[in-house]
């Protein structure tokens, strides 16, 4: 059955873990450096524009943001290694990531997100190896594809591949601004929530 992700809704904010509501409903928890695109993917696959609030400057999302749509919970945690907020900031956002992972919870998947126009970034690296270790499921959306030509696309994906030691099959381009990828991601959220 086809989701129907048309008329998603933000339901709430959180700045502390212990705050987080009890889980409910299939989750889908988006991680990912400050400035990956986080927000702006979200808002392409839900199909609305403003949902997530998107920012030109990294580190916008501070909390996580709880996101419903068709009996799913959208969880966009905050992005990780963003230098221009206070120490106490940055220790804050990563007590919230590792909190929310540590509470038992439905983890339907994680959406890892890496852009595609660097190399392997070691809190990317650090993050994947934790996906890995505690045996989430997740997929890793390589955004800003529409940044590079097809053939660097086919080497960057090749080249992140064995960097972050994630299969192939496992990572999916993905563009924000073109949709590129769009519906294979939500094919492989439906499937982790059926």
């Amino acid at each position: 059955m086809a989701l129907n992700l048309q008329n998603a809704r933000f339901i709430a904010s959180y700045g502390t873990v212990d705050g987080l509501p009890a889980p409910t409903t299939p989750e889908v928890a988006f991680v990912g450096r400050s400035n990956v695109g986080k927000s702006s993917l979200l808002n392409r696959l839900l199909g609305r524009k403003a949902l997530a609030k998107v920012s030109s400057q990294p580190g916008k999302t501070a909390n996580v943001n709880f996101f419903e749509a068709d009996g799913i919970s959208f969880v966009d945690l905050p992005g990780y290694g963003y230098a221009r907020v206070s120490m106490s900031e940055r220790q804050r956002w990563a007590n919230l990531i590792s909190g929310y992972f540590a509470q038992e919870r439905s983890f339907n998947l994680v959406i890892a997100l890496v852009d595609v126009r660097l190399e392997a970034q070691r809190l990317d690296q650090d993050m994947l190896g934790f996906l890995h270790e505690n045996e989430l499921p997740f997929v890793v959306a390589l955004t800003k594809a529409d940044k590079l030509s097809r053939p660097k696309q086919a080497r960057q994906v090749e080249l992140l591949s064995r960097q972050l030691e994630v299969p192939r099959e496992q990572m999916l381009l993905t563009s924000a601004q073109t949709g590129l990828g769009i519906d294979e991601l939500r094919k492989r959220i439906e499937r982790a929530c059926d």
